[in-house]
């Protein structure tokens, strides 16, 4: 059995945990008082007898004083979390969460609120067998710290764009390696812009790289298709679970997540109906991303009442202490069909966030009281993203005015300088390599807006691509790229052209300094941003 216990033990917990990893499994009394396997009222011969935690645990939605956990039984069984401001869980609370059941694919979370601030919290995740309340799952255990008060540094990363063209998880590489180093930095968490997955790129045992060498991958029938059934769609995340670094990973670093085009299918959008790909059956892509939308709200730590995810929005807000707000776009459920892009007049069909969305974010920014707001974007402002040869997939559709999708940013960047909402800084991924842009009204086309920064980092274990072009109509102006000259389209994670973003404020003085990473953890760019006061 695998050991879920990365903390130390005493004694007694050691000779219990010895019985489980040798065989003799032990159920655990839910309501007795010992800080791991409480009365342990019996001696379970068989492993199968009790609920095991396949995919580990992860937690997410953090904000100043709740968190979101999540976790995954393998069978009908009730989530259970306790947890602890110490290692050796003295003094532990517990919380009774729902019931994982086949219509969830076992998948559970519970909110855990009114956290003390800055504190180190350790968790242990446990399922108790509805039928045989006295049978439990071993623990499996998590940490994570909550938001300061004030005077701590804050740092998170972020990243886009996993286990994408072909590239999954390859033991022989050592398995999605950024994970791994992005966790040895020990970020207060981690926002994943999107491209958690990709349903539409199959994952094949073997992939011949340009030197000869053979690329290996793990595969599993879910992934061996373009995902069409929510069956196909929940195999997805439950691949990306198989990494050992993502599942360590997961079970340290909380996770804000928001969704883009790979979790449903390529560049899709409300409406569409696929005609050119035979690879699908299905053909109606409102369907698929219906169920594309129930195996990313299934898998990830987001929070909503479990018992009406219809209702969970993927656009949300957290604070993160007095320095940081951050805001979470979803720029895949309200938008109107890709197009040229290029309407002079607002309308549905320009919609990118939508009406409903874009006041939300004005509301949110005008409250805030942080001296930093994070924009999370899953596309990126003033790069070109062709869909096809005619149409635009994201904000930007070539120089000029703004036009099209560009009306709707354009209002919301006028109304931050009407505001004077200050110290807004977007992070975005989508195009697969890192980048610094500066927004210069001075040097756009359309110039009522402060000056900004974006920031882009990706991908995390997908193909490199890019760089893309720049256009004038926000004046943004290239400071940093990631891509060697000549890079060739596709390149493989061993070559080592993946990157992620960090971002560390100072409690003291509040300067922003935001580094982009490559796999290896190096900084290849890093600048400093002293607030506007």
């Amino acid at each position: 059995m695998e050991s879920h216990h990365p903390l130390k033990l005493n004694r007694r917990q050691f000779l219990l945990h010895s019985a489980i990893t040798a065989g003799g499994i032990i159920s655990t009394n839910l309501v007795a008082k010992s800080p791991v396997f409480g009365e342990v009222p019996a001696i379970i011969t068989s492993d199968r007898m009790r609920p095991g935690i396949p995919y580990g645990v992860a937690s997410g939605d953090i904000s100043n004083d709740s968190i979101v956990i999540w976790s995954r039984s393998d069978r009908p069984a009730k989530m259970i979390v306790e947890y602890s401001t110490s290692e050796s869980f003295r003094n532990v609370q517990r919380v009774v969460g729902p019931n994982a059941l086949k219509n969830s694919d076992f998948t559970a979370r519970l909110y855990l609120k009114n956290l003390p601030p800055d504190q180190k919290l350790f968790y242990r995740v446990i399922f108790q067998d509805l039928d045989y309340q006295r049978t439990c799952s071993a623990p499996f255990y998590g940490t994570f710290r909550t938001p300061p008060k004030s005077g701590r540094d804050i740092f998170f990363v972020w990243g886009g764009d996993t286990a994408g063209q072909g590239w999954g998880i390859n033991p022989d590489f050592g398995g999605m390696k950024i994970y791994e180093t992005m966790r040895q930095l020990h970020p207060d968490f981690f926002i994943h812009s999107g491209d958690n997955i990709y349903a539409d790129g199959p994952i094949q045992s073997e992939v011949t790289l340009d030197d000869g060498t053979i690329w290996k991958n793990i595969t599993t029938p879910e992934k061996s298709k373009v995902a069409e059934t929510l069956t196909e769609y929940r195999g997805n995340y439950i691949y990306n679970l198989l990494d050992k670094n993502i599942k360590r990973f997961n079970a340290e670093v909380p996770i804000l997540a928001q969704w883009d085009d790979h979790e449903t299918r390529n560049n899709w959008y409300p409406g569409q109906i696929i005609l050119n790909d035979d690879r699908y059956t299905v053909k109606d892509v409102n369907l698929l991303a219906q169920r594309a939308r129930q195996a990313f709200l299934e898998y990830l730590p987001i929070g909503y009442e479990s018992n009406n995810p219809e209702k969970a929005k993927i656009y949300r807000s957290f604070n993160y202490g007095p320095l940081l707000d951050i805001f979470m776009l979803d720029e895949r459920t309200y938008r109107g069909p890709n197009s040229p892009n290029n309407q002079p007049v607002a309308s549905k069909k320009t919609d990118f966030l939508s009406k409903t969305q874009v006041q939300w974010l004005k509301r949110q920014l005008l409250s805030s009281k942080a001296t930093w707001k994070v924009i999370a974007s899953d596309m990126p402002l003033g790069l070109l993203v062709k869909d096809g040869s005619t149409d635009f997939e994201a904000w930007a559709n070539g120089n000029g005015p703004a036009l099209g999708r560009e009306l709707e940013l354009a209002d919301l960047l006028r109304f931050i300088k009407n505001k004077n909402i200050k110290n807004v800084v977007w992070l975005t991924a989508d195009v697969h390599y890192a980048a610094a842009h500066y927004y210069d009204p001075a040097k756009a086309k359309f110039t009522d807006f402060k000056p900004f920064w974006e920031f882009v980092a990706g991908p995390l274990n997908s193909g490199t691509f890019g760089p893309n072009e720049l256009e004038n109509t926000f004046g943004p102006q290239l400071v940093f790229q990631s891509l060697p000259p000549g890079t060739k389209a596709n390149r493989p994670p061993s070559e080592g052209l993946q990157f992620f973003g960090g971002v560390k404020i100072d409690g003291n003085t509040k300067v922003m300094t935001v580094t982009l990473r490559n796999l290896a953890g190096k900084i290849v760019y890093s600048v400093d941003l002293p607030p506007e006061k």
